[in-house]
């Protein structure tokens, strides 16, 4: 049986996909499957998965003609999967030797429904080092205690799919899902569904997953509209958020998290063309109109002054220079 599907999403990444199948020898175990979705690779990235054939018995690719989105690939490989637990690893990423193996082994000697490890950041040859934000190590957790606290990083704040190992049971809960409309900052409504819904996990401190930024070409470095659908995932986590039995404890975090994009987004919002530009400041403003008025402005208290002017000026429309 299977032990472990890993799920590879791959669009244009031929500089980088030769990298990722040979860390992946190096993980390999007969009782793993790697399942690569070719999404529309006008470049050599599929050749160059066609070439790990032999090297990777248990390799297998999904070609689709025309590229569907990281969200729509990752359903596709987890629909096609067989595992009893799932992984995810992007197509220009990398992993440690041994990584998924010991990290498969910690979770089910634990026995929760996912953990969480750390991961290592590529800035071309600068490397840095980020650990999940869970202080504790090696034990069974309740999900929800991952989303608080309010005012500081917590595991929400940490959604990349990648630094995770996920049971098969979270599939047939439908957990596992990434919503196919959004094109950028699908892992965060998805991590809180994670944490909201499932019945326990574990940070495994455990360092193998090397994750490349700033890659041309990745959606990060893109000024397009997508960059927009990050108001999209925040209206998905406030509406969940709200809707949970525990909306009081939560929706602060989910504000906050919202607001602190926002003004990301506005900062760098000279990627992007003049009438984007427009209708991020303007979606922003509606946004925060519409809030629960009770925890915006305990918001605009708790956050630093500075920050707290800049959200004001947003909700009340003061924006006709775009100098926020």
């Amino acid at each position: 049986m299977t032990a472990l599907s890993v799920i590879i999403p791959a669009k244009d990444v031929a500089p980088y996909i030769g990298d990722t199948l040979a860390s992946l020898v190096r993980n390999d175990r007969p009782d793993f499957e790697y399942i690569v979705i070719d999404d529309g690779s006008s470049d050599d990235t599929p050749n160059i998965v066609d070439d790990f054939r032999k090297r990777l018995p248990n390799l297998r690719m999904l070609r689709n003609p025309a590229p569907t989105g990281l969200s729509a690939a990752r359903n596709q490989g987890v629909a096609d999967s067989t595992g009893r637990y799932i992984t995810y690893l992007d197509g220009d990423d990398w992993l440690a030797p041994g990584y998924l193996a010991l990290a498969l082994e910690t979770t089910e000697r634990l026995g929760v429904d996912f953990s969480k490890t750390d991961q290592v950041q590529v800035f071309g040859r600068r490397r840095v080092f980020k650990p999940a934000p869970e202080g504790r190590v090696n034990q069974a957790l309740d999900p929800r205690s991952g989303i608080l606290p309010a005012n500081g990083e917590s595991m929400v704040d940490y959604p990349n799919a990648c630094t995770g190992i996920y049971s098969r049971a979270l599939v047939d809960q439908g957990l596992m899902r990434f919503d196919p409309a959004l094109r950028t900052c699908e892992d965060r409504p998805w991590a809180w569904g994670l944490h909201l819904k499932a019945a326990s996990y574990a940070r495994v401190p455990v360092i193998g997953v090397f994750y490349r930024r700033q890659v041309t070409g990745s959606l990060t470095q893109i000024g397009d509209e997508r960059q927009l659908h990050f108001l999209d995932a925040c209206d998905r986590i406030m509406a969940m958020a709200a809707a949970d039995p525990e909306s009081d404890r939560f929706l602060p975090k989910a504000l906050r998290t919202y607001c602190a994009l926002m003004l990301f987004q506005i900062d760098k919002r000279d990627r992007l063309p003049r009438h984007l530009q427009q209708e991020l400041v303007t979606r922003c403003t509606e946004a925060l109109r519409a809030f629960p008025a009770e925890h915006l402005e305990r918001l605009f208290i708790e956050i630093d002054r500075k920050r707290s002017k800049r959200l004001i000026r947003l909700k009340d429309g003061d924006y006709k220079d775009l100098k926020l």
